[in-house]
């Protein structure tokens, strides 16, 4: 489990370590056998490979000096780069030195040509240079050492795999600010725990995959007492999937209805359902509209169908009569999906809110009224998404008449239509944002976009670690709805089932462009059927 701390809280955990037996040199070692670990797994084999570790003055440049030594003694050929003087008699200059390393100091101007040249020349870079105590702008000697390291690089046709040592060298951990000579890395190998400015935008764009490396922090420090913000990473989600034993079958995995679809919309609901079947839910119900069920079918033929009253292929509030009893025998309702917004859905959605509480929903638009009555009847939990959340934002204190449990999934515009708030006043805090208002409404939010947050009523919280480009599609929204209620569908407890179906999903993302080669071509439908990788890789995870 990795928690996300700031610098200080960081300062804290090792000080806290140390005074508990884990020396700050144990820590330093395990720091660089992490990362010397994590780069082979990703760049292959060191042997016969020129390595060139960039390494600061502080406790960043010993963590770097430590995998200098490993790579050697797996066969690298190391030069190790010294942007400032580290103290006499450093043990860790004195281990690369005996292990066969060369370390050369580049305090002065004079070591910058070598330093460039075997940049060129170099098949893996360390950046070990600055780590989470930096602020920026960067001064000299540094800021001269990274200009020349940045223009080097800019003379390759083809870049060295690039490792950053907890943070590439220019970033502030804290607010994710990052200086212009900041070295792109490969693989961001962040050590005993995730760092807020890491999970944040320029930062992000500079980190390449982000891992946290274990250095043997004790679990039972203090700040990891304390509630705070988790990266939902393998480590976090790997133990939430729901076994699936051999004499299984599909009442053992539960029923999903998905509500949605408009004759300009067929295909959300259907994508839906693609998601919750996916994600290993039983049995997925399309309820829509009749217009909507013939092009629906041809997406999801395995579904079962529930056909709602429309008016001009719009879901009208006749529909709750339909739907009601049929939800009362499912343990997932997605409300949501290609819906649209018009007056009658409203309708719909405000009678599915008043009628499970066993109330009376006075409807008026215009000269048309209606009185809904009816006794209550039972509600699973709401996964509410896309125009539903807008029809929402219209309900005065609809958050008092939701179904105990429910998840909402916004993305930054619906979540400033129900709130309020400015679109960049979410932006600038979504963790706290997220965190207010899944108290304030009693429900589990999921605010979307790069770096989800999933933030749950008793405070619990998880920040994703997908910011790609490839999920920037209509309808991966409406995959992510299906793929939540698919596994509320299957038991999973409610803040998991949205941390582990953001975590499936961005991943799905991921995967799918690496197959298609570009980010630019994955489509809502490809994110769905990439999620059984992203499942069996989840399951084979170490």
């Amino acid at each position: 489990m990795a928690h996300i701390v700031n610098v200080e809280q960081m300062r804290a955990l090792e000080s806290e370590a140390d005074r508990k037996g884990v020396s700050y040199d144990r820590m330093m070692d395990r720091a660089g056998e992490a990362v010397f670990n994590w780069t082979v797994r990703q760049s292959g084999p060191a042997s016969g490979k020129r390595v060139v570790v960039l390494c600061g003055g502080g406790n960043n440049g010993g963590d770097g000096l430590v995998a200098a030594v490993h790579f050697a003694q797996a066969g690298a050929a190391v030069r190790t780069f010294l942007a400032v003087e580290r103290r006499s008699g450093d043990p860790r200059r004195k281990a690369a030195q005996a292990a066969g390393c060369s370390v050369e100091e580049c305090a002065r101007e004079a070591g910058y040509p070598a330093l460039a040249e075997s940049v060129k020349q170099a098949d893996v870079l360390i950046d070990a240079v600055l780590g989470t105590g930096f602020r920026l702008p960067l001064r000299p000697p540094i800021l001269r050492f990274m200009e020349t390291v940045g223009a080097a690089l800019a003379q390759r046709r083809r870049r060295p795999f690039i490792t950053a040592v907890d943070c590439p060298s220019g970033v502030d951990c804290d607010s994710g600010e990052t200086a212009p000579q900041a070295i792109a890395a490969d693989l961001t190998v962040t050590l005993g725990a995730a760092k807020p400015g890491l999970v944040a935008f320029p930062a992000a764009e500079s980190l390449g995959r982000l891992v946290v490396a274990d250095i043997g922090l004790p679990g039972d420090l203090e700040i990891f007492k304390e509630p705070g913000p988790l990266l939902a990473d393998s480590g976090l989600v790997g133990g939430w999937l729901t076994p699936r034993p051999r004499n299984s079958h599909k009442g053992t995995y539960g029923r999903v209805i998905i509500v949605g679809g408009s004759a300009n919309y067929p295909g959300a609901p259907a994508l839906a359902g693609l998601g919750a079947y996916r994600t290993g839910a039983g049995l997925v119900t399309l309820a829509v509209p009749v217009p909507v069920h013939p092009a629906a079918v041809s997406i999801v033929p395995e579904a079962t169908w529930i056909v709602l009253p429309d008016d001009m292929g719009v879901i009208t509030a006749g529909a709750a009569e339909v739907l009601l009893p049929e939800a009362a025998a499912a343990e997932a309702l997605v409300l949501g999906p290609g819906m649209g917004r018009e007056k009658q859905t409203a309708a719909f959605l405000k009678e599915m809110l008043c009628r499970g509480q066993g109330k009376k929903a006075h409807i008026g638009f215009g000269a048309v009224e209606k009185t809904v009555g009816g006794d209550e009847v039972r509600r699973p939990p709401w996964i509410v998404d896309a125009d539903a959340l807008r029809v929402l934002s219209t309900i005065p204190e609809w958050w008092k008449m939701l179904p105990p449990g429910s998840i909402l999934t916004p993305h930054p515009g619906e979540m400033a239509a129900l709130t309020g708030l400015a679109v960049e006043a979410i932006q600038r805090d979504r963790t706290e944002i997220a965190l207010r208002f899944a108290k304030a409404w009693n429900a589990v939010v999921v605010l979307k976009g790069a770096f989800t947050v999933a933030a749950a009523p008793d405070g619990r919280c998880a920040v994703e670690p997908f910011a790609t480009p490839a999920l920037a599609k209509a309808g991966t929204g409406d995959v992510l709805a299906g793929v939540v209620g698919g596994l509320v569908a299957q038991g999973r407890e409610r803040w998991q089932a949205a941390v582990l179906g953001a975590y499936l999903h961005g991943r799905a993302g991921e995967l799918a462009a690496e197959q298609a080669g570009a980010s630019d071509s994955v489509m809502a439908g490809d994110a769905a059927l990439y999620l059984s990788r992203s499942i069996a890789e989840l399951r084979h995870a170490e």
